[in-house]
């Protein structure tokens, strides 16, 4: 497989603007209880500095399809042991999550993510029967797996 896909998860940008009103009220907290002590501002500085390296961190999530295999993470899965794959949409996106989850497969999700690509696999020697995998672009990611269906 030629052709390659990268998609990076990142959180969605009011939940910067959102972090910065955390910061003040918290910062604003501590400064009322410190009564207008002079280490106060370093308190700014580390509430700010701890909410950017977060979001940062939860913005590092990637999903890809290189070389024959579909990366989600550190994980990686060949494109030829998926037997069925399939976008699940929003709608569906808490049915797939819930009751009818099954416990052995694996997940990759991102709660900030609408959507998922299920990874139906057929390896003997993996107890893990598909995989789940926060995508905004779904259609993106099955282009590059032969197996790929849609659901109705």
């Amino acid at each position: 497989m030629s052709s390659n896909y990268r998609e990076r998860l990142y959180v969605p940008w009011y939940w910067w603007p959102c972090a910065g009103v955390a910061v003040a009220l918290i910062g604003y907290e501590v400064q009322l209880a410190a009564r207008g002590a002079a280490w106060v501002a370093a308190v700014y500085a580390a509430l700010a500095a701890l909410s950017v390296v977060l979001l940062w961190s939860m913005s590092r999530a990637t999903v890809e399809v290189r070389d024959g295999e579909v990366w989600a993470g550190n994980a990686h899965l060949p494109v030829e042991l998926i037997t069925r794959a399939a976008a699940v949409p929003k709608s569906a996106k808490t049915a797939a999550m819930g009751r009818q989850l099954d416990p052995a497969a694996f997940l990759f999700h991102k709660g900030w993510v609408g959507t998922l690509v299920v990874l139906v696999l057929d390896d003997p020697e993996d107890p893990t029967p598909y995989w789940m995998v926060s995508t905004r672009h779904p259609e993106k990611i099955l282009a590059h797996i032969p197996t790929a269906t849609t659901l109705a």
